[in-house]
């Protein structure tokens, strides 16, 4: 189990950039013709922008050096996201990042919002980034993991290890031996990335009071044209009304794997842990194309051309940045990252990383590069619809009873708690640490750990124990570094468990207007997008139905598990 470097995995498991650039050359070529560019605007519109004709001139000219940078942009940073212990990938990544900022700056007068004091913000974004640049080299270049001893035997250890594999394991004493050890590395740096977060949240109130706005979520807000009031609600319905439902599922697997107590440890158990059907990266295609036949013919083939073409990096190798994510960079087809296990729970991931090649596909061919800017409250709706659609295709493909109840399990279990709980839960912690940045206030480590150990409690109650290091669950996801989006998966699950259940009932129609959506990109709102959809969220009445839709799959798992007893 111990990881390959990136030198040494397979290239057919690994994505193919030259679809980019083929050489560092040509990056490089790009790179000065950006420069060039951002001369020539400056220099040719600067305090000229006053007719209409030299604003549309400067726009085309705009537009064409933010194509150019994002290819750029890219290119570096994906070949960097997949080896964080070559220093060369990072600090070519890093340099052109600096110089895209000096460009951005310079180019900032385009803006005519943008006063001279925003123009020198926007020469410090290198600095500002750097919290996210440090957390990330602490996580995935300098934490070490050394082995461990469970069941008679020694365990190797990764963050990626952990984090997909570990956290699965059958096994209770090496599943909760491994969480034992995991959390323990994670303490040794707890100081280091609350110092990082702490920088982070501090610069988002920074920015929030320079620019005028009432409070860092009203800043963080305005650019997903969403009102604190749909924010709010996404975190306290959940809170309140899924809890009971995820607390009952938490004790059905305790039952189920007759454990002595349910620990936060033991909570990404599968139900039926004899059931895990592995699945090959060529299988994977079959039941992505198939399950989202719904979607016609032209989104079968881009799945298939993401095969074809090597969209996706597959690999397991060291220095990987965990999780997954597509980047979809204008003027290229999508580039997917995720580390592949053979379990269902990785065709789901695929399906959802596909989720958001299809829409930029979309939206990309039909929106201008400035059309393209989608609302994070919304963008994780095309993508959580693709996993709802693999799901129900595939409960509809074999009537046995201990399928059906692997499949929903899977439904549950990945898509609904990963989008529902995991990242739900991190925006309720990270709501309180706002509202501590806005009274003035800082978070070091051992306020953190308070705020995240309350946050569980309160969703948990007394099914699950939070056992030691379950308050170190915020120093685990980069989310908390990119504003407020965690709370985003649960708003775009939500927008699709109802189209989709629209789909499902319409046919056709309810396709045309969801591919309507998915082109429509950012040049509408999300409550917008929704109504297009034909879900209206300015109501608590979608977010009410689909925590009763996961309520109900709950059900239908605990009466199969009864039945196959």
């Amino acid at each position: 189990m111990q990881l390959p470097k990136r030198k040494d995995v397979p290239v057919e498991l690994t994505w193919d950039l030259s679809a980019i650039y083929n050489s560092e050359d040509a990056m490089q070529a790009d790179l000065e013709k950006v420069r060039k560019l951002a001369d020539e605007i400056e220099r040719t519109y600067k305090g000229r922008l006053t007719t209409a004709e030299a604003i549309l001139a400067c726009l085309d000219k705009y537009g064409e050096w933010m194509k150019t940078l994002d290819l750029m942009r890219s290119w570096c940073n994906l070949a960097a996201s997949v080896d964080y212990g070559d220093g060369a990938l990072q600090e070519r990544d890093a340099a052109t990042a600096r110089a895209a900022a000096a460009m951005g700056s310079r180019l900032s007068f385009i803006d005519s919002e943008i006063i001279a004091q925003d123009e020198a913000l926007s020469a410090l974004r290198p600095a500002l980034g750097a919290p996210y640049q440090i957390y990330n080299m602490a996580k995935l270049a300098d934490m070490k993991f050394p082995s461990f001893r469970a069941a008679g035997e020694e365990h190797p250890l990764g963050y990626s290890l952990y984090e997909d594999h570990y956290s699965h394991e059958g096994d209770t004493e090496v599943r909760r031996a491994a969480f034992d050890a995991f959390s323990a590395k994670l303490r040794e740096y707890e100081n280091v990335t609350a110092a990082a977060y702490q920088a982070c949240v501090q610069e988002e109130k920074i920015m929030a009071d320079q620019r005028g706005y009432q409070s860092v979520f009203d800043y963080l807000l305005f650019g997903q044209k969403v009102s604190r009031e749909l924010y709010d609600r996404q975190i306290d319905l959940i809170m309140e009304k899924l809890a009971p439902h995820m607390r009952r599922y938490a004790k059905l697997l305790q039952k189920v794997h007759g454990l002595d107590k349910m620990t936060y440890a033991d909570l990404k158990l599968p139900v039926d842990p004899g059931y895990v059907p592995p699945v090959s990266v060529e299988e994977s295609k079959k039941y992505i194309v198939e399950g989202l036949s719904v979607m016609g013919a032209d989104y079968q083939e881009m799945v298939r051309t993401a095969y074809r073409e090597r969209w996706v990096d597959f690999a397991q190798n060291q220095g990987k940045s965990t999780g997954g994510f597509c980047a979809s960079p204008y003027g290229s087809h999508s580039f997917i990252l995720l580390t592949w296990h053979g379990q269902m729970s990785d065709v789901f991931t695929l399906a959802h990383e596909l989720g958001h090649a299809g829409h930029f596909k979309a939206c990309n061919s039909a929106q201008s590069v400035f059309g393209t800017g989608v609302s994070s409250y919304f963008v994780e709706a095309p993508s959580t619809m693709n996993e709802l659609l693999l799901g129900h295709y595939l409960l509809k493909t074999n009537p046995d009873k201990r399928f059906r109840r692997w499949v929903l399990s899977n439904i549950v279990g990945n898509t609904y708690y990963h989008n529902f709980v995991t990242h739900l839960l991190e925006a309720a912690y990270q709501r309180e640490v706002y509202k501590i940045v806005d009274a003035g206030g800082g978070v070091q480590a051992e306020r953190l750990n308070q705020l995240m150990g309350e946050t569980l409690k309160k969703f948990w109650g007394g099914a699950v124990e939070l056992t030691e290091g379950a308050e170190l669950t915020w120093m685990r996801q980069p989310h908390y570094y990119m504003g407020l989006y965690s709370y985003t998966y649960s708003a775009g699950l939500t927008v699709a468990t109802q189209a989709c259940k629209r789909i499902e009932a319409e046919g056709a129609p309810a396709v045309e207007d969801w591919k309507k959506v998915l082109a429509a990109g950012g040049t509408r709102t999300p409550l917008e997008l929704a109504r297009m959809a034909g879900v209206d969220i300015s109501t608590d009445a979608p977010l009410l139905d689909t925590i009763e839709t996961i309520g109900g799959y709950i059900d239908e798992i605990c009466r199969l598990t009864e039945e196959l007893a």
